[in-house]
C-alpha cells in the first residue's frame, strides 16, 4: 500500500483482511506440522492423544524418534553432502560465468546469456529425465566401445549433484552478475598500476567486493539443492536424499516422525535464511 494514496476505511479493512488471510494460508499448514510433531500417537491426525517428545527422542517401537531413526539420519546426511557439493560447484561456476560475461566481449555473448536461462524454464522432471537418458546412453556407449564403466554417469549421488547444478548455476550466475556489473573496473586498474598481478588484483580488490554476494549465492544454492525433489527423484540411486526418503515414507503411511523432521528443516532453513538476510544487509 502506498502511503501517499488515500484509502477509504472499507478499502483499508478489506486490504488488511486479505493480507491476514494470505498469512493464515501460509502459516496454518506449518503450525499443523509443528503441532503434530508432538502428537503422542502413531498417526499424524486427529483425535489428539496428548503431547510428547517421542517423535524426537523415542527409542522403542513403535515410537522411533528422529535421533534414533537411522534411515532418516542417513538421508539427512546425504542431502547435506549433495547440497554442499551443488552449492560449491554452482557458486564457482556462477562466479566464472559472471566474470566472463562482464569482463570479455566475444561473438555470441548475448546468445550465451539467453541459453544460460533455459534450465530455469524447463520443468524439473523433464530436466531430470533428459539428464538421465543422456548420461545412461553415454555410459552404455563407452562401455560397449571401450569396456569402460563410467559409474558416475549412472543414477547416484554424483549424477544428482551434476543434475541439480545444471539449473542452480543459472541462478547463482544471475545473482553474482547483478553485483559484478556494479563494480568499478578502475579500482582493479589502479591495483595493476601499482604493480599487482591480475590474480592479485582480483583477489585483493574484486573478490572482497563480491564476497557478500558469493556467500548469499552459496546459501541460496544450498537451500535450493536441499529441498529439490523433482530432478533428484529421476537421478537418485540407492542412497536417497531426505526429500526422496520423506516421499517414500508418506506413500507408505508414515508416523509423525516426518513432522519432526519438517520442524528441524524449518529451523535449519530459518537459520540459513537469516544468514542470507544478514549478508544482504551487510552488503547494502
Amino acid at each position: 500500500m502506498i502511503s501517499s494514496v488515500p484509502f477509504s476505511n472499507p478499502s483499508l479493512r478489506l486490504y488488511q483482511c486479505l493480507v491476514a488471510l494470505f498469512l493464515l494460508f501460509l502459516l496454518l499448514p506449518l503450525a499443523v506440522v509443528v503441532g503434530f510433531s508432538f502428537h503422542h500417537a502413531t498417526y499424524p491426525s486427529l483425535p489428539w492423544q496428548g503431547a510428547s517428545w517421542v517423535w524426537y527422542f523415542g527409542d522403542s517401537a513403535p515410537y522411533i524418534g528422529l535421533i534414533h531413526d537411522s534411515r532418516l539420519l542417513d538421508s539427512l546426511f546425504t542431502s547435506i553432502q549433495v547440497a554442499f557439493g551443488v552449492a560449491l560447484i554452482s557458486t564457482l561456476l556462477g562466479l566464472s560465468n559472471a566474470h566472463l560475461l562482464v569482463r570479455y566481449r566475444f561473438r555470441g555473448k548475448e546468445l550465451l546469456s539467453i541459453l544460460m536461462l533455459i534450465p530455469l524454464v524447463i520443468p524439473g522432471v523433464i530436466l531430470g529425465i533428459s539428464i538421465l537418458v543422456a548420461s545412461s546412453s553415454l555410459a552404455n556407449s563407452v562401455d560397449d566401445l571401450w569396456l569402460w564403466e563410467w559409474q558416475w554417469a549412472r543414477p547416484g549421488l554424483i549424477l544428482v549433484v551434476l543434475g541439480q547444478a545444471t539449473f542452480i548455476t543459472s541462478i547463482t550466475t544471475l545473482v553474482l552478475l547483478a553485483r559484478y556489473r556494479r563494480f568499478d573496473p578502475s579500482l582493479e586498474e589502479a591495483a595493476l598500476n601499482l604493480g599487482a598481478t591480475p590474480w592479485r588484483a582480483f583477489y585483493a580488490v574484486t573478490l572482497p567486493f563480491l564476497r557478500p554476494t558469493i556467500v548469499s549465492a552459496f546459501i541460496v544454492s544450498f537451500l535450493m539443492s536441499f529441498e529439490n525433489f523433482n530432478t533428484t527423484l529421476m537421478l537418485v540411486g540407492s542412497d536417497s536424499p531426505l526429500t526422496v526418503e520423506m516421499y517414500q515414507r508418506m506413500r507408505e503411511g508414515s508416523t509423525p516422525v516426518i513432522n519432526a523432521v519438517s520442524v528441524i528443516l524449518m529451523l535449519g532453513s530459518g537459520i540459513l535464511a537469516s544468514g542470507y538476510i544478514w549478508t544482504q544487509t551487510k552488503q547494502q
